[in-house]
């Protein structure tokens, strides 16, 4: 039988991994399309300001809300590389598993964020669902803006067939 624990940081890593495989993809792409930004995309719409984006969810919600780490949200313009980004994501990575730590005898107990002037009622395991699934929603979004930008995605699933 699984704890939490082990269970968060299993998923957690699946998600790294996933991550690392576009991370590599994004490598490949010039340095011109990396940062071309289709506002069909939203948020600027580029490859470089979408996974960005991801980056200051998770500095967000888990940095400096639920770890109360009070860092400022990496700005788009800050990273030019694909290996730029590994960095900011090195800082994210330590975070999480922080998060983790934290919250895995309370991962189903309501903690209150005060966000914005709004309350949030979220357990420590719907916040870090929130931030996993965000970030696969972009991923997904990255892959086909580089489709348009006549790239071949390439298959960055946790299960491959």
């Amino acid at each position: 039988m699984y704890n939490i624990e082990s269970y968060l940081k299993t998923q957690y890593r699946l998600t790294q991994e996933s991550r690392a495989i576009v991370f590599g993809y994004c490598k490949d792409i010039s340095a011109e399309d990396f940062v071309n930004e289709n506002n069909s995309f939203g948020l600027g719409g580029s490859i470089r300001n979408l996974l960005v984006h991801v980056a200051n969810a998770y500095e967000y919600w888990i940095l400096n809300n639920a770890l109360n780490n009070k860092t400022s949200n990496t700005p788009y313009s800050s990273v030019t590389t694909a290996s730029e980004l590994e960095s900011v994501y090195q800082n994210i990575d330590d975070g999480v598993l922080e998060f983790i730590n934290r919250y895995k005898s309370t991962a189903f107990e309501a903690m209150n964020l005060n966000t914005k002037k709004v309350n949030h009622d979220v357990s420590p395991l719907e916040l870090f669902t929130h931030v996993v699934t965000h970030e696969f929603h972009h991923k997904g979004q990255i892959l086909s803006l580089s489709r348009h930008l006549g790239y071949t995605p390439i298959d960055s699933d946790i299960i491959s067939f």
